[in-house]
């Protein structure tokens, strides 16, 4: 599936509803990408939605800190935080300004651009591991802190854009457990996929950190 070529975005009443409804359709839309070497676009096959001030998984759980300032802001923005010292990851933010909720970009098919995303991630050993995961979407397509805050629904020359797909087979489309997350928020089954997409990244449950002796 290739992304509309006008760039013509989602709107942003579409990412200003509840965050359970947006995650799964978000399945099969593509996040396109312009770099200063050109576009690349990524067809999505796995999301997590987090609920803000609910949700103990949500960054937003503890209320609003310079961080995650963007989670409260305008809906169909960008939320891209920084990770473990060596990683980024996107999220597109949700719901009425002021929830704090957004959905975790986790995987996807890059359907434009490919070399562009292989020049970044020479460690795939095939294209299906390009943007398979969070870190490696961020990576592929060059997304950083510089990027957060932008509006996905702008179209035209924005760096990021959230675009119209194919909606995939309802009967594909599973969720269960969000990866990683442990505590109160472990057994949420808002991480939502395509079943059987080779892009689709390991579920991997929380492991708790064991302190040192």
């Amino acid at each position: 599936m290739i992304a509309s070529p006008d760039r013509t975005p989602l709107p942003r009443e579409f990412f200003d509803r509840p965050v359970l409804e947006v995650a799964p359709e978000l399945l099969g839309c593509t996040l396109a990408r312009l770099t200063d070497d050109g576009p690349i676009h990524v067809r999505l096959t796995e999301v997590e939605a987090y609920a803000g001030e609910v949700d103990p998984g949500s960054h937003a759980y503890r209320g609003r800190t310079a961080r995650n300032e963007v989670m409260f802001g305008p809906p169909g923005h960008a939320y891209v935080y920084f990770t473990y010292g060596m990683w980024h990851c996107l999220n597109v933010v949700c719901g009425p300004e002021g929830r704090a909720s957004g959905i975790l970009l986790r995987a996807g098919e890059i359907v434009v651009g490919a070399e562009l995303a292989r020049n970044r991630r020479i460690s795939a050993r095939h294209d299906k591991e390009l943007a398979k995961g969070p870190a490696r979407l961020a990576a592929a397509l060059d997304v950083g802190r510089a990027l957060n805050g932008t509006d996905l629904c702008a179209g035209g020359d924005a760096p990021l854009s959230l675009l119209p797909g194919t909606s995939p087979d309802p009967d594909l489309v599973r969720n269960g457990p969000r990866t990683g997350v442990g505590g109160d928020g472990a057994g949420h089954p808002w991480r939502y996929w395509i079943d059987g997409d080779p892009t689709v990244s390991p579920y991997r449950a929380h492991v708790p950190r064991r302190r040192a002796t």
